[in-house]
């Protein structure tokens, strides 16, 4: 059986409302302590760092950070909120960006030159109450990036090439050797010439002016399952901005924003909602017509209903997301409605009620009759 995760809070030992910087520092010294470089050997303090470096990736992110405070774990195991893959994450890439001034990147051997995929893209869309119950197609429009068709995305005029870098041989990165608490340390950056390029464009594309790409607003249909709710996001793979050297295209993200409904409220896959009957409804019992997302259902209710009592729709509320045929439930709170308006003949016919059922209208004039005579003269009954 798997072991079970820690909470990224714990792990980290920080408050859930800790702000970025407090997360950050909290990040940085858990991961020179556990450092394999200063733990050689040490595979408890390995799994600790893998474990530090997890729960920082995670909780650093913004997005990522709204997903696990509302899902936890389960945000990154069954696809929920676009799912995350850890098993994919460079913790050496993690704490290179926090600690490039104390640890360089030996053995790793990666140039920045080499095939990148392109950053994600982030949008919204508004979607009713009712299609985020049961699905639906949208179209967004937005702008993007594609490969400049004058210069095949090399960003040099036609007829040119782009330059090997001088000064980081085409690589991509400089290295630089320095003296730190730890010893000597090489150092790896990113190459202040080329950016990473490893090329250097003498002659710039007229038509992209040398970056290579060029934008239009493009249409794009989004496919929103049944069950989303608001906040998630629908993850369009490879429609991102392009990637650099020939690597993939990212993602792009599309964050559902649920209108709110003015009968039904949500949580999770349960849905709540009220429904008015009458009083001889609630007395006597029988047929009375409810509202759901799938349209008006008759309901019998008992006779000598009471206000506030709750009954249950089974398979009436929301589609568990990604599980085809699984529903929740939706529960309908019955407020009994007093009458406001009565004519002569209604009053009669409800105090002949009154009398035959209790008498209820004249119980407090009965008590009054009984009550001692020293409770009177403290104003207990007027």
């Amino acid at each position: 059986m798997a072991e079970a995760k820690r909470d990224y809070y714990e792990v980290l030992g920080v408050d859930r409302n800790a702000d970025e910087a407090t997360i950050k520092k909290a990040y940085r010294n858990l991961a020179k302590k556990y450092h394999p470089d200063m733990n050689p050997g040490d595979a408890d303090a390995e799994k600790k760092f893998k474990e530090a470096s997890e729960a920082y990736a995670v909780l650093s992110d913004p997005e990522k950070k709204r997903q696990y405070d509302q899902f936890g774990h389960a945000a990154f195991e069954n696809g929920a909120g676009g799912g995350f893959d850890f098993s994919q994450m460079d913790f050496g890439d993690l704490f290179g960006d926090l600690f490039g001034e104390f640890f360089g990147t030996r053995g790793r051997g990666r140039a920045n030159n080499g095939p990148m995929k392109g950053a994600n893209i982030r949008t919204s869309v508004r979607i009713t109450f009712e299609e985020a119950v049961f699905g639906v197609e949208k179209e967004i429009e937005l702008t993007l990036k594609d490969p400049c068709q004058t210069c095949n995305g090399s960003g040099a005029k036609p007829g040119s090439k782009p330059d090997t870098c001088g000064k980081c041989g085409g690589k991509g990165q400089v290295v630089y050797t320095s003296q730190s608490l730890f010893g000597m340390v090489r150092n790896v950056q990113t190459c202040p010439d080329c950016h990473g390029s490893g090329k250097i464009i003498r002659d710039k594309c007229p038509d992209c002016h040398g970056n290579g790409y060029i934008s239009s607003r493009k249409k794009i249909s989004v496919s929103i399952p049944a069950g989303i709710d608001d906040g998630q996001c629908v993850r369009i793979r490879e429609k991102g901005e392009p990637g650099t050297n020939g690597g993939p295209r990212g993602d792009l993200l599309v964050e559902i924003i649920v209108a709110r409904h003015p009968i039904f409220q949500r949580q999770g896959t349960t849905i709540f909602s009220t429904a008015p009957i009458s009083y001889a409804q609630a007395a006597l019992g029988g047929e009375v017509v409810l509202d759901t997302v799938d349209g008006k259902v008759i309901y019998e209710v008992k006779a000598g209903t009471q206000t506030d009592t709750k009954i249950r729709l089974k398979g009436k509320g929301v589609p568990v997301l990604h599980r085809e045929g699984s529903r929740g439930d939706q529960y309908v709170t019955l407020i009994v409605q007093t009458p406001e308006r009565l004519n002569a003949e209604a009053k009669d016919l409800l105090r002949k009620f009154d009398e035959l059922t209790g008498d209820s209208l004249h119980a407090a004039d009965a008590y009054t009759k009984k009550a001692p005579e020293e409770k009177k003269k403290k104003g207990l009954f007027k």
